[in-house]
């Protein structure tokens, strides 16, 4: 039968006319993300040892951190930096953190003008270290 396609494509879209609307008007409403969506990254420095584990855990080296020890040989968080631009945001920094110091959070929009921006410093001291 000459057209049976159009008729076949006609019904399929009169049948979707009629469903719930999936589409979320971004702007004004946020989407809801997963809980396990990892979209950034957070840093609790109260709680970071300065270990370096969650560097060494990650695939591309996209963590830089920086400490001190003081005069009890204890170490302490100078800077903590991660290169967003490079990083697969596959969570096995958070994963590897022996004091969930770093967390995951689901804020997304990380998008910038420059590559300059996409350097994340999470921690940075603010007083002269020795």
């Amino acid at each position: 039968m000459f057209g049976k396609g159009l008729i076949n494509g006609l019904r399929v879209t009169l049948g979707h006319l009629f469903e719930k609307n999936i589409t979320q008007q971004y702007p004004e409403q946020h989407p809801k993300l997963p809980t396990r969506s990892i979209c950034s990254f957070k840093l609790d420095s109260e709680k970071c040892t300065s270990c370096g584990i969650c560097a060494l855990s990650c695939p591309n080296r996209v963590i830089t951190i920086d400490s001190y020890k003081d005069e009890n040989n204890k170490r302490h968080l100078s800077k903590y930096e991660m290169e967003l631009m490079y990083c697969l945001f596959c969570g096995l920094c958070v994963e590897s953190c022996p004091s969930k110091a770093l967390q995951s959070t689901s804020d997304f929009e990380l998008s910038v003008y420059n590559r300059a921006g996409t350097k994340l410093t999470l921690f940075s001291s603010k007083e002269d270290l020795p």
